[in-house]
């Protein structure tokens, strides 16, 4: 669960989905402090949080740069955390973080890889709109089964992700709203039954992701 103040229903837990089809939670322990390393960077302590599992999760250290905090108006939420957030979710697309059922913490970079100095902006892959209506309704379903009640699905940090607008994102849970899977009430999405009765191929991608992320890790330990 989040604690920034500006991303909408800051006493629910949110579900944010990755394009491979993992459902997480972001803990994210607030504030940013200086390394006491001596190093040039500030850190943040998250927990990343794989939903629907036997609690599995990943304790992470986000390690931002000098070049961040040149980049960024604070090391406040408002102004960050979008950008952790889906800095996080793409290493978890790249299969860069393990989740344990326990372990130590691991240090991630929240560099600026992720940002265009051409177009000042945050850049973390371009999503088609096919792509951005399968990571809406698996998050509207994912985030029904856990949660429940409405989802915002005009979420900047949504948007920001899949590198598109609000407005575009909500343009595609209209379009899924019309085929009956969801009912939308202005930036909010209610799972229908028929979105709810595809739970075996949700699941089921979500197992297939969870498998390659521990055979990607298997790997590497030998």
């Amino acid at each position: 669960m989040t604690t920034a103040p500006a991303n909408g229903n800051t006493g629910q837990k949110k579900i944010y989905v990755t394009l491979s089809a993992l459902p997480l939670t972001f803990e994210l322990k607030w504030p940013f402090h200086k390394s006491t390393s001596g190093a040039d960077f500030w850190v943040l302590h998250t927990d990343i949080q794989l939903q629907n599992s036997a609690g599995l999760h990943a304790p992470v250290a986000v390690n931002l740069s000098a070049t961040v905090r040149e980049i960024v108006p604070s090391l406040e939420a408002k102004d960050v955390e979008g950008p952790v957030i889906n800095s996080l979710r793409k290493d978890v697309d790249r299969r860069q973080v393990e989740f344990v059922k326990s372990g130590k913490l691991i240090p991630v970079n929240f560099s600026s890889r992720h940002y265009d100095f051409k177009r000042s902006k945050w850049v973390f892959g371009k999503a088609s709109d096919e792509e951005i209506a399968r990571l809406l309704s698996r998050k509207v379903y994912w985030q029904t089964r856990i949660v429940g009640g409405a989802v915002w699905v005009a979420d900047p940090t949504e948007a920001l992700y899949v590198e598109s607008t609000t407005e575009h994102v909500l343009d595609i849970a209209r379009k899924l709203a019309t085929e009956g899977l969801m009912t939308l009430e202005g930036e909010y999405a209610s799972a229908n039954a028929s979105l709810m009765a595809q739970a075996e191929t949700f699941e089921a991608d979500m197992r297939a992701a969870v498998e390659e992320l521990e055979k990607k890790h298997a790997y590497e330990r030998g």
